[in-house]
């Protein structure tokens, strides 16, 4: 059997941030409606229902001095340290975010120069052929540029890729909604290289749909919530009750989709590392998942979840969360070589994608 070119992971790293935001910390604020009016409930009512709902029982906040592009390159640092390669032989550095570099004084997008620019700046990488770019493309952004950087490998166009998803969502969600208790700040990154096998090792099959219809803006930029708001200021809204019905119509479907493109079935799956949001949600959809297999009872455990202490931050889930599996810092978890894991994720667009991935022996 002839050899073929696949991508493995060989090295993460993660930033997370150390300002701890508990969900007592809101119980001051004036939450309003979409239609301008202030909640009847009380803010204890408020919290106890979003805990119950998402799971989330604290989030985290990067410090003040911090921007998006910073914390990218503290979370690439750490998988170019835990890849032990030179820097300069990256093909590609690829940052996955939605908002840019937004600083405390300034709450306008700052994406001019591209912040992976600035993170090969950071990295003191020089090498021209190391070609830097942006995806946006909403949560399921790092998961995209893990896609692209396997197309990049498996043609022969790069070698080294690195991946990087950061987001700092605590500068544009409103704190006049109750949904800006959901949003956090994080970084993640891996790095994929090209490896030469007979047998299937890496990312075996990928599946992206975007569904540009009328979900395309279940979430969207508006003015706050609050009616006497006058600024010109945007601020990041969701429609959660319609996002929540769609992602269980289409992402269990799309999740199959990519493991019958590789040629296996649910039961062949050790792990599912899913974007989170919302903990009730990724439930459902797991649950789906296994009953299109006609498999009634999953196991949760197959689903290592971290939306408890890290809230949702966005295109940084997915690689922070590998890479707490992969340094041992997840208790109960971890990864077997040989064995098949399911990466998948949806957000604004609305963008769903999946990726199966086979883990090297060591």
């Amino acid at each position: 059997m002839s050899k073929k070119n696949y991508s493995i992971i060989i090295g993460s790293g993660s930033y997370i941030p150390t300002r701890i935001v508990k969900n007592t910390d809101f119980i001051n604020n004036e939450f309003y409606g979409p239609d301008g009016l202030k909640l009847t409930k009380s803010n204890q009512i408020i919290i106890d229902q979003f805990e119950q709902i998402t799971g989330i029982q604290e989030r985290r906040y990067v410090t003040d001095d911090l921007l998006t592009s910073d914390i990218a390159s503290l979370a690439a640092r750490e998988a170019l340290t835990a890849s032990k390669i030179d820097p300069e032989t990256l093909d590609y550095i690829i940052v996955a975010h939605n908002f840019g570099d937004v600083s405390i004084g300034n709450s306008y997008t700052d994406m001019v120069p591209a912040l992976a620019s600035r993170v090969k700046n950071q990295l003191g990488i020089t090498n021209p052929d190391t070609v830097a770019y942006d995806l946006p493309f909403g949560c399921a952004g790092w998961l995209q540029g893990v896609i692209q950087a396997d197309g990049y490998i498996r043609s022969g166009d790069a070698k080294r890729v690195l991946i990087i998803g950061a987001e700092t969502l605590s500068r544009i969600c409103d704190p006049h909604d109750r949904d800006s208790m959901i949003y956090a700040d994080g970084a993640g990154a891996v790095i994929l290289a090209a490896t030469e096998s007979e047998e299937p090792v890496g990312i075996i099959s990928h599946a992206t749909k975007s569904y540009a219809n009328e979900l395309t803006y279940v979430l969207k930029m508006c003015k706050s919530a609050h009616p006497e708001y006058t600024g010109d200021r945007l601020f990041l809204k969701m429609q959660g009750r319609k996002l929540y019905e769609h992602v269980l119509k289409i992402v269990p479907g799309a999740i199959k989709e990519c493991i019958t493109k590789a040629g296996l079935s649910i039961e062949d799956m050790d792990k599912l590392l899913i974007h989170q949001a919302n903990n009730k949600m990724d439930e459902a959809v797991l649950k789906q998942l296994f009953e299109l297999y006609d498999i009634k009872s999953p196991s949760i455990d197959i689903m290592p979840m971290t939306i408890a202490w890290l809230g949702n931050s966005s295109v940084a889930t997915l690689p922070t969360l590998y890479d707490l599996i992969e340094r041992g810092q997840f208790e109960g978890q971890g990864f077997t070589p040989g064995k098949m894991m399911v990466f998948a994720a949806v957000g604004a667009g609305v963008n769903v994608n999946a990726v199966v991935y086979k883990i090297p022996a060591n």
